[in-house]
């Protein structure tokens, strides 16, 4: 099972709606995929509509090291998608980790109960600092953390996300190594020159940083993306193809294109992605 942790230390920047629709795809595309809502605000746990809502969530998962799937795994209406839903309504579990002796580390060591499970967990973290983020980071193999087009979010970055990592460095004499940043422009207008400008000065920022990378998938700021929201589907599904007229790629594209970028080996199955739902027959079991 892969795992890739969903990051920003700002907040408003996509990563709910680059989970959901990235999980949406590569449950399409044949996946198992279980999605985490580490945030307290629980948006990405209404994203979908729930098939089958389980009676806990990330609260038992993280307090009490829950270990069964049923009490713990919601399956959305998408085949192949499940759910680990954000129930800590009042905030306990930052301080409850930064108190255990596993603390930052207790997602790593639960990671074997859900792995023969799944073959990618997507985690969807809060925009700010905190031990659960940190937590999300040291259980992933890759952390991707969308920026919109603004040099704030460019100087946030730096401050924010890639301190984080500088933090939790030390864990390498544990034998664990931080995971590889890929950082994805995000809400790009197709005639922005600014949001080329930011993509061109955050690559020559990392050029020669093994571990940071700037995606060559930018996604556009289009109206595809809260429409998918509000009828609860992956954006693919709503638009496979590019309007008429329009610069920008369809939805579909794009969001393959990223998932090329992030899962190459999975190239025949993304491939094979089309608008249209995966037949029930092909749902993970």
């Amino acid at each position: 099972m892969q795992v890739i942790s969903i990051i920003s230390t700002k907040g408003g920047v996509g990563k709910t709606t680059t989970a959901a629709n990235l999980g949406g795809l590569l449950a399409d595309a044949g996946l198992r995929v279980l999605l985490l809502d580490f945030d307290v605000q629980p948006t990405l746990s209404s994203y979908y509509t729930l098939e089958q809502r389980a009676s806990g969530g990330i609260y038992e998962l993280l307090a009490f090291n829950e270990r069964r799937l049923e009490e713990l795994v919601s399956r959305t209406t998408i085949p192949g998608l499940d759910l680990i839903v954000s129930n800590d309504h009042r905030g306990e579990l930052n301080t409850l980790l930064l108190h255990a002796a596993d603390g930052r580390l207790r997602l790593r060591h639960l990671l074997p109960t859900l792995a023969p499970h799944y073959d990618l967990m997507l985690i969807d973290t809060q925009g700010a600092r905190s031990v659960l983020l940190e937590m999300a980071v040291l259980a992933s193999d890759l952390a991707l953390s969308p920026i919109t087009p603004e040099i704030l979010a460019a100087r946030e970055l730096r401050r924010g996300t890639l301190q984080l990592l500088e933090d939790i460095a030390p864990y390498r004499h544990l034998g664990i190594q931080p995971p590889p940043l890929h950082l994805l422009i995000n809400r790009v207008h197709p005639v922005s020159a600014n949001a080329r400008m930011i993509q061109q000065a955050l690559r020559e920022l990392f050029q020669g940083q093994a571990s940071i990378r700037v995606l060559d998938t930018t996604v556009p700021a289009i109206e595809a993306y809260p429409r998918a929201a509000t009828l609860g589907l992956p954006v693919h599904r709503v638009e496979p193809r590019k309007p008429a007229g329009r610069v920008a790629p369809a939805a579909l594209d794009t969001l393959r294109m990223l998932a090329l970028e992030l899962l190459p080996q999975r190239q025949t199955q993304l491939l094979a992605v089309s608008g249209s739902a995966r037949p029930p027959r092909e749902a993970a079991v």
